[in-house]
C-alpha cells in the first residue's frame, strides 16, 4: 500500500528532490529556498460559526498527499518568499467546493510584517462581497478592540481559517478546513508574527487542540510552533452576549502586556 505523508513531510521531500535535481543540472544554481516550516499543529472539522456556535465533538484534521497525487498550489509553497506572491496564488485557488459558491477568496489584510495576527473562522456575507476579512458587524467590533488596545487595523494582520465564505455562513466542514489550512500556514510563515490571537472556537481548535473548549482555553497562553497564542471569544459572540466583552478585554490586555515585554510596542 502506498505510504501517505503529511503536508510538511510532503513539501520537504519535494524540496529535497528539487534541490538534488537542480544541483545535478547546474551546481551554480542549486535550490536555495527554505523548507515550508510552519508547524501544522492539530486541526479540526466542526466548530464555531460566524455567530459563535460550537461543536465540542470536533475530530482532528490531517491532510494527506501521495507522490502520485501532488498538489500544484502547495508544491509552490516551498519556492514562495513573498506575501504578495502567495496572495496571488491563493486568489486563484479552487481546491475545495467553497470557492464555487463564493464571490472570491478573502486572503486577509494588514501589515505584512505584523507582530500580532488575528485569526477568525471564515468570511461572512459582507466579507465575501468586499473581499476583506472582518468588515461586517463583528469586524467593526474587532476594530474597536484593536483601537482600544492602542493598535491599529493597519498595524496588525487579520485572516481566517478558511478563505472562502461557507454557504449561509455555516461552519466550515472538515474537508474545507483541511484543504485551506496549509494556505494559512504558509501565510503565517511569511508574515512571521510572534503572537497569534485566535478568535473563537474554530480557530482555537484548529491551531491548538481539537478537544478544547473556548471558554476554558481563553485567557491562557498556548503555543503553535514557536509562536505564542492567545485564544479568546469571537467578536460575533460578543454581539450576542455582551457579558463576554469583559473577558475578551482581559485577554487583550494580556496580549498587549506580552507584546510590550517582547519590545514590540507600536510607535
Amino acid at each position: 500500500m502506498e505510504e501517505q505523508e503529511t503536508l510538511l513531510n510532503y513539501l520537504k521531500r519535494n524540496k529535497s528532490q528539487a534541490s538534488e535535481q537542480t544541483s545535478q543540472e547546474n551546481p551554480d544554481q542549486a535550490y536555495s529556498s527554505q523548507a515550508y516550516s510552519s508547524d501544522p499543529g492539530p486541526n479540526k472539522s466542526q466548530g464555531e460559526d460566524q455567530s459563535g456556535g460550537t461543536d465540542a465533538n470536533a475530530p482532528p484534521l490531517e491532510k494527506t498527499f501521495t507522490s502520485d497525487n501532488p498538489d500544484p498550489i502547495l508544491e509552490q509553497a516551498v519556492t514562495v518568499h513573498s506575501l504578495d506572491q502567495w496572495r496571488e496564488i491563493c486568489l486563484a485557488c479552487t481546491r475545495c467546493g467553497l470557492r464555487a459558491g463564493a464571490n472570491g477568496v478573502v486572503f486577509g489584510e494588514g501589515d505584512p510584517r505584523a507582530r500580532i495576527m488575528f485569526i477568525g473562522e471564515g468570511p461572512g456575507a459582507e466579507e465575501d462581497r468586499q473581499g476583506r476579512p472582518f468588515v461586517g458587524a463583528a469586524g467593526r467590533l474587532l476594530d474597536r478592540i484593536i483601537d482600544s488596545a492602542g493598535l491599529s487595523r493597519e498595524g496588525v494582520y487579520i485572516a481566517n481559517i478558511v478563505k472562502c465564505r461557507p454557504p449561509k455562513n455555516r461552519t466550515p466542514q472538515k474537508e474545507e478546513m483541511e484543504t485551506c489550512l496549509p494556505l494559512l500556514e504558509k501565510q503565517i510563515e511569511l508574515i512571521d508574527p510572534p503572537i497569534l490571537v485566535l478568535l473563537g472556537s474554530v480557530a482555537a481548535k484548529t491551531l491548538i487542540d481539537p478537544g478544547l473548549t473556548i471558554t476554558r482555553a481563553r485567557g491562557r497562553w498556548h503555543s503553535w510552533g514557536e509562536r505564542q497564542v492567545m485564544p479568546t471569544f469571537h467578536p460575533a459572540a460578543l454581539l450576542r452576549d455582551p457579558g463576554k466583552k469583559r473577558p475578551v478585554w482581559e485577554d487583550i490586555k494580556k496580549v498587549m502586556a506580552r507584546y510590550e515585554e517582547l519590545g514590540m510596542k507600536e510607535p
